[in-house]
């Protein structure tokens, strides 16, 4: 079993903010995989279904993402899940938008929807894939950045990075996690 959980914050407000490429990345997965992502269950919008005949559990926290965590960990406890099998997608400033990375363990980076997760489950021994958004342009916080949404340039980077991280998330399951990021990890 797989558990692949894609970052944002719930509601009209947040839709197509830089905060919700997590959420991009499971919506694409949905539609790839014929799985709906409309249960509510672990303080979440979740689906489930087989890919190359192993059980996926999609996962979009509905905690707002300072609290992903209490989400995941409500998941991982349910589905009694060894944390090799997950898989957390979500955006980052340091990689430049478009670019993504895929990372066997590490830290938050400052990221508060992980810092979240990695308090919750007491490590940051799981997989994850990161988007590039960028930094902020001249004296905008990160805040108000993460919370605004792609201007139209952005946007076809940004849809091809979605697509692009969930293929990556595709060739985890049909081969394993180190030749997913072999190749996708070379490409920008």
């Amino acid at each position: 079993m797989k558990l692949v959980v894609g970052l944002g914050n719930p509601g009209m407000k947040y839709a197509n903010t830089r905060h919700n490429i997590g959420f991009f990345v499971i919506d694409r997965l949905s539609e790839k995989w014929g799985i709906p992502v409309n249960k509510e269950k672990w303080r979440g919008e979740t689906g489930e279904g087989f890919v190359y005949g192993e059980k996926v559990v999609l996962l979009k926290p509905m905690t707002y993402m300072n609290l992903s965590g209490e989400s995941v960990r409500s998941a991982v406890d349910f589905l009694k899940i060894d944390l090799e099998e997950v898989c957390v997608i979500y955006d980052d400033l340091d990689l430049p938008p478009g670019q993504i990375r895929l990372r066997l363990k590490g830290s938050s980076g400052g990221h508060n929807g992980m810092k979240s997760i990695i308090h919750h489950l007491g490590t940051d021994q799981f997989k994850r894939i990161k988007l590039g958004i960028g930094r902020p342009p001249g004296k905008m916080s990160v805040i108000n950045y993460v919370l605004s949404s792609f201007d139209k340039e952005e946007l076809e980077q940004i849809a091809d990075a979605a697509g692009r991280a969930a293929d990556a998330v595709d060739k985890w399951l049909e081969t394993n996690f180190l030749l997913a990021m072999n190749q996708y990890n070379s490409r920008k």
